[in-house]
Parts: C-alpha cells; sequence; structure tokens
C-alpha cells in the first residue's frame, strides 16, 4: 500500500483558504445591524452612526447591550415598541405615562423642533388632574363669570371613561371636571407638552382605540404615534431599495452625508451589495450562489480534496 500527494497542491490549498476567510468575513458580519431586539430596522432607520438617515440617527438608538430600539427627545428617552414601514409610523411609550394599571406623575412629553417626526392623527393626549383654577387649558372668561375649557369636548366621554372605568385613576377620586383631551394640534408648533405650566399632575397617550373599545379604557393602545417622511416629498430613494434588495443596509457616509449601501462584512459601496456575489461566481463558478450563504461547507470540501489521495 503507498500513497501519492494529492495534484491538490498547497498553493491552491490556501488560496480557498483565503477566499473561505474573504467570504466568511463577508457574510457573517454587518456594520449596520438589520435588527433591534424584535424590532426589524429598515430606512430611514437606523442601528449607530453611518446606518439610516442621518436626519433620524440623533434621536433614534438601538442599544447593543439591552438590543432595545429608543428615541430621545429634549424631555426624556422613550422605548420604541413597534414601527409601522408600511404607514411610516412609529410607536413609543412613556414610562412616565398613566393607564389603567399605574398612575404616576409626569413632566409630559415633547418633541424636538427640528425633529423628523409629527404626532399621527390617531394620538390622544389626555391630561389628568388639571387644576380647574390655574391651568391655562381652562381659560377664564373676560367677564370674570366663569371659565372656558380648551379642551376637544367632542371627546369628553374619553375623560368619563378613563375617570370611572380605568381601576388605577378611580382609586384616586378626581373630578372629571380636572381631565382634558388634548389632542396634538393644540401643542403648538413647539410640540411641547409640558405639564407643570399646563398645571396637570399627569397624562395618559393613546392611539387606535379599536371599534366598541371606546367604553373599556384597559384595552386601549397606550402610547404615541409618531409619523415620519422620508423627504421633503417623501419619496422612498430608489437607490435604497436596491441596496436592501442585495442583503445590504442603507446608510450614510459620516463625512459627507451621502448614501453608503453597507454590506455584509462592513463594506461600504454607492449602489448594493450584489457585487459580493457576483464576484463569488466569477471566482468560484462550479459553486452556485447559494453557496456563498454558507462557507463553512466549503470547509470539509476542501479538507478531502487536501488530503492525500490513496492508491
Amino acid at each position: 500500500m503507498s500513497f501519492k500527494p494529492s495534484s491538490f497542491s498547497s498553493s491552491s490549498f490556501f488560496f480557498l483558504l483565503f477566499l473561505f476567510f474573504f467570504f466568511a468575513s463577508h457574510v457573517s458580519s454587518q456594520a449596520c445591524q438589520k435588527t433591534c431586539g424584535q424590532i426589524p430596522i429598515k430606512y430611514p432607520l437606523g442601528t449607530g452612526s453611518g446606518c439610516g438617515d442621518p436626519r433620524f440617527t440623533r434621536y433614534i438608538k438601538c442599544d447593543p447591550d439591552q438590543q432595545t430600539l429608543t428615541l430621545t427627545t429634549h424631555t426624556g428617552c422613550y422605548p420604541i415598541t413597534s414601527v409601522d414601514y408600511a404607514k411610516q409610523v412609529i410607536y413609543v411609550t412613556d414610562p412616565s405615562m398613566s393607564t389603567c394599571a399605574c398612575t404616576r406623575p409626569s413632566r409630559g412629553f415633547g418633541l424636538d423642533w427640528d425633529a423628523p417626526f409629527s404626532f399621527h392623527d390617531d394620538t390622544v393626549f389626555t391630561l389628568l388632574d388639571c387644576s380647574v383654577d390655574e391651568s391655562p387649558v381652562f381659560t377664564p372668561l373676560s367677564n370674570g363669570t366663569g371659565r372656558v375649557s380648551l379642551c376637544d369636548r367632542q371627546s369628553s366621554s374619553i375623560c368619563t371613561f378613563l375617570y370611572s372605568n380605568c381601576r388605577a385613576i378611580s382609586l384616586i377620586n378626581l373630578q372629571v371636571s380636572t381631565c382634558c383631551v388634548y389632542v396634538p394640534l393644540d401643542l403648538g408648533p413647539s410640540f411641547e407638552m409640558d405639564l407643570r405650566k399646563l398645571r396637570c399632575s399627569s397624562y395618559s397617550g393613546f392611539y387606535n382605540l379599536g371599534p366598541g373599545q371606546e367604553p373599556h379604557p384597559e384595552n386601549w393602545n397606550y402610547g404615541i404615534a409618531l409619523k415620519y417622511k422620508f423627504n421633503v416629498f417623501d419619496e422612498y430613494p430608489v437607490v435604497c431599495g436596491g441596496c436592501e434588495r442585495s442583503n445590504g443596509a442603507c446608510g450614510y457616509n459620516t463625512q459627507t452625508s451621502s448614501f453608503v449601501c453597507n454590506c455584509p462584512g462592513g463594506i461600504n459601496t454607492t449602489s448594493d451589495c450584489f457585487f459580493l456575489y457576483n464576484s463569488a461566481s466569477i471566482l468560484l463558478p462550479w459553486f452556485s450562489r447559494e453557496w456563498v450563504m454558507y462557507p463553512l461547507s466549503w470547509v470539509v470540501i476542501w479538507t478531502v480534496m487536501s488530503l492525500p489521495q490513496r492508491s
């Protein structure tokens, strides 16, 4: 019995080994992540500097340790519970917001004036425990005979249901007259809800009550719905679509803010990531493109090919 060296030379083996590490690194890692916890990340959102749209990076971040997506404004840091990319709506929660589960004192909620967000029409704010004598939402009449409410009178039933059917709030025994439905339009151009100035102790925010759920505040969707736009014309960038279809993440050059496509392995291009797979097909035409996504399979093949052949 004898062995003879394989025709598969050591130089060929190291060449293929180089290709393995090259493509493995490109497939296994990516600077801009596609998810943050359970939330998918798509343009214009990003997971850090250089990812997504630069206008959003200042306000939305992903905590790499906790894997939580958060919105930061001048009034605080708020967890993002979900994102509806089709409707371009971001849903956030405020830990200091009062709900049927718990009532808390709060400072309020505000958006930065230059933030690329606005309150969605479905968002409703209800000011709780407001001072009837001091709150500016109850404006005194010029003749001094009483006060007129600046609240949304057509939605006064919401106050009734909160104060009577919401256990955490009903236990405080507040008068319904101290409640005020305050729609986002009333916040003014600064999008500021300062409860100290409004002389209210807390607030509740919700959206999408659902059909037949108005009398059941325990089933309301508590939180704040924020609308965003891609740009002035609200058009999704065509180049970004091609990037995401090629398994890339839309990002930007941190120096020039110009578009880049972040590909697996952290490589940035100005178009898309299809070149990675096209290059693999040229270098290794006997492999299908799917093999590029499973580089560990190559190790077995290369190992067998590099072994001495028995004769």
